[in-house]
């Protein structure tokens, strides 16, 4: 989960993530949206390969990108957890 907290502090990296909301694309149609050289798309997106934001896959000659959305359900459960820790620590400090 460290590697994903890591992946989502860079503002490109959530960029990246809001594109491939509206759809799979390739390396190539993600960086026609940066104005940063393909190498450093490449370099963003293999980070977040590797903390499972996003997935990828050979189709033909492309291989194209998109959101792993199981991970991003477990940071939501894993904020709730701390959100409902908190609520239990207030409720038990007024009793």
């Amino acid at each position: 989960m460290n590697q994903a907290f890591k992946a989502l502090s860079d503002p490109t990296r959530r960029q990246i993530l809001d594109l491939l909301k509206e759809g799979d694309m390739t390396a190539g149609e993600i960086a026609d949206h940066f104005q940063m050289t393909k190498p450093s798309i490449s370099h963003h997106l293999n980070l977040l390969k590797q903390a499972e934001l996003v997935w990828d896959e050979r189709r033909g000659q492309h291989i194209v990108y998109s959101l792993n959305t199981t991970v991003f359900q477990e940071l939501l459960k894993w904020i709730a957890s701390l959100q409902q820790s908190k609520k239990e620590r207030m409720d038990s400090n007024e009793n």
